[in-house]
């Protein structure tokens, strides 16, 4: 019995040093808050306003920031080495959905597995996030928040240099450097995978250099100055009405969209002031060639609070409408922009749970047109479906955020 014991003992202490060589932590966020946005009607060229309602009252997950469950860890390999992995999984309380509840499988914010070297670097292979998510992040004062300007207005754009999804890349390998004296810079390359219309990867059926896609992102930091330089490029993309295997638009021909960003910030500890200037250059069939602009601030008050202002400006430029003719109406070969403008508040209620309530607004003009899926083009709005053509829209939000 006592040497049962005694192995019993030493098998556990064995276990806790094994155990002790891998940290794995659980974090989150739990986000949500209410939203009411509403707009007048769509004016079309001639001034007229249709008829019909367009309004939004209800809730929403991860207005401050996106609702999520996740895991990290690492274990020490010796000689500085370590293995590194996170899974991240969104989760959206308003309506009981997330982690494994989508019918195309998981919400999974990022995915992946690595190697991480004090003095090397990091390599890692999964989902993970571009440099054009870090880069907008740290240089928009509401973090990324889901309603602010440069937030929505990137998304709805169907740029990846974004704070949204666009900006989390499937098949990806990433390097990320070591900080050298507050300069770092990160690189990712995903593969398109491109499967052909009959699902299989027969070379004579599909394009292996389709849909691949590229990034490599610089960042400054040290004390209160900020600088971000991104180039994102989605290579040969295949549009979804161009067939794979029929048609006149044969693999590997369709152009690439190319991205390019800069962003800064500073701290001046009674203001903090912040900008971005990015570019999006897409000779597709639709040819949205782009330009978003941002400005920014957050302003310390009380001993908590903070006063966030944005104000940003998307011009859209449909040149040719490409295999769409010249039927459209109010979009083809036009140009337009939208602008608009956010004030949040913040309140620190402790290290982990935040109030906030903000406004944003939304204006665009008569040829505002952001791309769909069919290319006709939509305008802008920072809720779903709130958004027309010579529309101004507002939007009123307040929630908490608490994160673990």
């Amino acid at each position: 019995m006592q040497k049962k014991l005694i192995a019993l003992a030493v098998a556990s202490l064995a276990s806790g040093a094994a155990f002790a060589q891998t940290n794995v932590t659980m974090y989150g966020i739990a986000d949500v808050g209410y939203i009411y946005s509403s707009g007048d009607a769509y004016r079309g060229p001639n001034g007229n306003i249709s008829s019909g309602s367009n309004a939004f009252s209800g809730l929403q997950s991860g207005i401050l920031s996106g609702s999520r469950l996740g895991f990290r860890g690492e274990e020490a390999l010796g000689n500085g080495l370590k293995a590194v992995f996170t899974l991240e999984y969104s989760l959206n309380l308003d309506n009981n959905t997330g982690v494994g509840s989508g019918t195309g499988g998981l919400y999974a914010r990022q995915q992946f597995v690595g190697l991480s070297s004090a003095t090397l670097g990091t390599v890692a292979l999964g989902r993970q996030y571009s440099p054009g998510y870090i880069a907008t992040v740290n240089n928009d004062p509401l973090g990324g928040a889901l309603v602010e300007s440069q937030s929505y207005l990137s998304a709805q754009a169907k740029m990846t240099i974004t704070p949204n999804s666009a900006a989390r890349w499937n098949n990806a390998i990433t390097y990320t450097s070591p900080n050298w004296s507050g300069f770092s810079a990160k690189g990712i390359y995903a593969f398109g995978e491109t499967a052909a219309a009959n699902g299989s990867y027969n070379d004579k059926l599909t394009d292996i250099n389709a849909n691949q896609m590229f990034g490599l992102g610089f960042n400054y930091a040290n004390g209160p100055l900020n600088v971000d330089l991104v180039y994102q490029s989605r290579m040969n993309v295949v549009n979804a009405d161009k067939s794979l295997v029929t048609g006149n638009y044969p693999p590997g021909t369709d152009n690439d969209i190319n991205e390019y960003y800069v962003g800064a910030s500073y701290d001046f500890k009674m203001v903090k002031i912040m900008g971005s200037y990015q570019k999006q250059n897409d000779k597709n069939w639709t040819n949205f060639d782009s330009n978003l602009w941002s400005l920014g601030a957050v302003i310390p008050v009380l001993s908590a609070s903070n006063i966030h202002l944005a104000y940003a400006q998307l011009n859209m430029d449909q040149n040719s409408c490409g295999l769409l003719g010249t039927g459209n109406g109010n979009v083809c070969g036009l140009t337009g922009s939208t602008n608009s403008a956010t004030l949040a508040w913040t309140t620190a209620l402790s290290k982990r749970t935040t109030l906030y309530a903000g406004y944003v607004w939304n204006d665009n003009d008569k040829k505002s047109i952001t791309p769909t899926t069919g290319g006709l083009g939509s305008s802008a709005g920072p809720v779903a479906g709130i958004g027309a053509l010579g529309q101004t829209n507002n939007t009123l939000l307040a929630g908490i955020r608490h994160t673990f």
